[in-house]
């Protein structure tokens, strides 16, 4: 079972409705209710929170480590709760997916998503879930960089919030332990067409 739910983000109010986190966003759309307040936690460098689903305690993380850094604190509460790399689950935002779009995987590369890259090299694996919500690519000649440290559009955002709210449905049954029903519910997602 699902034990520690990862939202990758940047920390900061300049950072805090841009398209690079839709991680910490998704985890304050779906555990606001349920989880109790975030607190700024030195031994895991991030904002750390819990709730009860079914009787178990699901940990919350999001590190303020900034984005390529991600990892340290991902680890750090790790080790600290002697988790085992399948019961992590990082939501994380994707440049190859269009806004309206998620999947849920488990394992994979990083895909040049730096955030990705430091939680597999401070985990020492790269078999935990995942789940990638879209926000698109920029234009063609674009900065990516600047894309993604940008807000998205009210169009965007509309598309997001359905997105997470899509979402609450399979991550609650991926915390039950019914990863096989939670990944065809939502890879058949697609808000777009």
């Amino acid at each position: 079972m699902i034990k520690l739910v990862v939202g990758l983000g940047n920390p900061g109010q300049k950072y805090q409705q841009t398209r690079h986190n839709v991680g910490f966003l998704f985890l304050d759309a779906m555990f606001g209710e349920l989880a109790g307040d975030w607190i700024q936690d030195a031994r895991f460098d991030g904002l750390v929170s819990s709730c009860q689903i079914n009787g178990a305690k699901i940990h919350l993380l999001k590190p303020t480590t900034f984005m390529n850094r991600s990892g340290y604190s991902v680890g750090k509460l790790a080790r600290y709760y002697k988790l085992s790399i399948d019961e992590v689950l990082v939501v994380h935002d994707e440049l190859d997916f269009d806004v309206g779009v998620a999947r849920l995987k488990k394992e994979g590369g990083h895909a040049g998503h730096n955030g990705l890259r430091d939680i597999i090299s401070h985990l020492g694996a790269s078999d935990f879930y995942r789940l990638r919500i879209g926000i698109g690519r920029p234009q063609t000649g674009k900065s990516v960089a600047d894309y993604v440290l940008s807000c998205p559009a009210n169009k965007e955002v509309e598309l997001l919030r359905q997105v997470f709210s899509f979402c609450e449905g399979p991550v609650r049954q991926m915390l039950m332990g019914h990863y096989e029903k939670a990944m065809s519910e939502l890879n058949a997602l697609n808000l777009v067409n």
